[in-house]
């Protein structure tokens, strides 16, 4: 069901977000987040399989242009926004599973709850936000390089369906491979959700606060997709308990860049910045999904090791756009970045 399915969403989230993302740019006005409470509220609603993602597709642009502005354009405020998205997809299942097995599906309006929650916050803090924006325009400076954003893009789109396609097919992969039940699967389930949310957090202090300020960004991103095929290697290849490590090295190296993918394509597109979290925010948490039915397919005519094999080659893939990329800079200053003699790849 999953694989037939999960197209729609995946494909409507992301027209959604980039759509979102351009409309902000050309109105100048923050519509979408007073809209996002009753949007993620319509989705409990029929038809699931269209409105899926809807509201969390509209919220993700404005949402990445003010976290921007509120940490002042430093790497490490996005990686905490990254990490309370991350740590609430990683919480979903077990909210899900204690709302559902206490009062079974009459139970599921509660889950609407953290979607008005959210709006709340919002309310609260748009003002906030409406002076940021103000900020982060005036500060904004330099040309749009389209150029270096597609092939960030595409490096966007390779993470992508790595991500989706393992958490669709890992639990059911792990279970096969390690001969446990249920709670294996599981197991491998949590750590790669959970491991994302600490790699997020790692990626927004270490990787966009130190690292990224003696070696650039690119050179820490470049090296997140180059652990990511190793261990994506392992987690399909290696039998047995040890393939739990590998889960958690793949979810270090597709969550660690994710912040760092953000602050780059909004400096890749300073006059555009909500297109470029539009895009890179859709692109990153929905289009994955597209590539899960042919996944599926290729797993019930051969084997799920053989439909899992590919995603080794896409962090590579991803890894190769990257190449030559230069460091952007950020809203309003000049940035001077050493390059790294051990990435000559990137220079």
């Amino acid at each position: 069901m999953v694989a037939q399915d999960g197209g729609q969403p995946a494909a409507l989230g992301t027209v959604v977000a980039g759509v979102t993302g351009v409309g902000e740019d050309q109105l100048a006005q923050q519509w979408a987040d007073s809209q996002d409470g009753r949007m993620v509220e319509a989705e409990r609603r029929p038809p699931p399989p269209v409105s899926a993602g809807v509201g969390v597709a509209a919220y993700h642009p404005e949402a990445a242009r003010v976290a921007r502005a509120a940490a002042h354009g430093r790497h490490t405020g996005m990686g905490w926004f990254s990490f309370g998205g991350n740590a609430g997809f990683a919480l979903a299942p077990l909210l899900v599973f204690a709302v559902l097995a206490t009062g079974g599906l009459r139970a599921s309006p509660l889950l609407v709850v953290p979607a008005l929650a959210a709006a709340l916050c919002a309310a609260v803090v748009r003002s906030a936000g409406s002076g940021a924006r103000s900020t982060t325009a005036s500060a904004v400076a330099g040309e749009d390089d389209w150029g270096s954003f597609l092939r960030l893009s595409g490096a966007v789109v390779c993470r992508s369906v790595v991500f989706v396609g393992l958490g669709t097919f890992v639990s059911l992969y792990v279970r096969e491979r390690t001969g446990g039940g249920v709670a294996a699967g599981t197991a491998a389930l949590f750590v790669l959700y959970a491991g994302g949310a600490a790699g997020k957090l790692a990626g927004g202090r270490l990787a966009g606060g130190r690292l990224a300020g003696q070696y650039g960004r690119m050179a820490v991103v470049r090296r997140s997709y180059a652990l990511t095929v190793l261990a994506v290697a392992g987690l399909v290849l290696v039998p047995g308990p040890p393939v739990y490590l590998f889960v958690a090295l793949t979810s270090a190296g597709l969550y660690v860049p994710f912040s760092l993918h953000i602050t780059l394509s909004q400096d890749f597109l300073p006059r555009r910045v909500g297109t470029a979290s539009g895009v890179t925010l859709g692109l990153a948490v929905s289009v994955g999904g597209l590539a899960v039915p042919a996944l599926g397919a290729l797993a019930d005519a051969t084997s799920l090791r053989s439909a899992l094999l590919p995603l080794v080659a896409l962090p590579a893939l991803g890894r190769l756009l990257l190449c030559g990329l230069r460091e952007p800079a950020p809203p309003g200053a000049a940035v001077t970045v050493r390059p790294d003699p051990r990435d000559p790849a990137g220079r």
